[in-house]
């Protein structure tokens, strides 16, 4: 039997036991039904699936529907464009093997142009590099097949908790939403970066966090150990170097890297964002 063949039949007995526990507790648990419903118009959280193989669709699709969810399928590029044109989703899960199609650059275009949280999924535990490179591209959490639907709903659920909550930062302190330094403007509630001439720059999920752990000390020398909590986005990822991201985001942020402005070495301790922050 093949791995596809494989992981689609532990998928199904996935499934089929789900459906029996199910079954003996029809009841949700207290306090799961609400993370199912949009928070800013409580209706069904809108879940886009991007899937090539049609029976892994129509199962997840079926099961999310089951949980109070509204599932909108997508078997490429094409179909999750014309979706996106009609409206945006709550969150997207997106298989990253999708036959003729890349995965990672659907990826990286969803994220160009949306902040919308985005679910990975992988072809096997193995294939570690798809996953590290999906989550530096903006990933929020991953899956790895074969997987149970429990899990697949454990992580939407968290995905959208984090989401809410960080709406919900935003509107009591709508200070923290906007900051100016150097020239350059973040918008902490779009995750938009405009550089001083007002062009838009991209950040990976990872340049992102460490951009926000500066913002929060601007001009206090921080640890590498204390950035590398700050940007941590997975355990798998946990102990990369944090140098690496201080280079990739300096060179988005520096006129000249090898003569740093904005983020500075601090010999001994770490790196300091030596310019002033402001917030608008």
């Amino acid at each position: 039997m093949g791995r596809e063949s494989a992981s689609r039949c532990q998928l199904k007995e996935a499934i089929a036991l789900h459906h029996d526990s199910g079954s003996r507790n029809a009841t949700p648990p207290f306090g799961q039904s609400d993370l199912n419903i949009n928070a800013a118009d409580n209706r069904p959280a809108r879940i886009f699936i991007v899937e090539d193989d049609p029976v892994m669709l129509r199962m997840v699709g079926d099961y999310l529907e089951q949980q109070n969810m509204r599932p909108v399928s997508a078997s490429g590029r094409q179909e999750m464009v014309h979706h996106f044109a009609a409206t945006e989703p709550d969150l997207v899960v997106l298989d990253l093997r999708l036959g003729q199609e890349d995965g990672l650059d659907l990826l990286r275009e969803i994220r160009s142009r949306s902040d919308v949280p985005i679910i990975i999924i992988t072809g096997d535990r193995r294939d570690e590099i798809d996953r590290v490179v999906g989550l530096e591209l903006g990933a929020d959490d991953y899956v790895t097949k074969p997987f149970s639907l429990r899990e697949l709903l454990a992580r939407i659920r968290a995905v959208l908790r984090r989401r809410d909550a960080g709406r919900a930062v935003s509107r009591l302190d709508p200070e923290r939403g906007r900051w100016k330094f150097g020239g350059w403007q973040l918008d902490r509630r779009t995750r938009r970066l405009t550089d001083p001439n007002g062009g838009e720059v991209v950040l990976t999920k990872g340049e992102y966090a460490l951009l926000i752990a500066f913002l929060d000390s601007p001009q206090r020398p921080l640890s590498r150990e204390h950035l590398l909590q700050a940007t941590r986005v997975h355990e798998d990822i946990f102990d990369r170097s944090i140098d690496v991201q201080i280079l990739r985001l300096r060179r988005k942020l520096e006129t000249d890297v090898t003569t740093p402005r904005i983020i500075r070495t601090e010999r001994g301790i770490g790196y300091v964002f030596a310019v002033p922050v402001q917030p608008l």
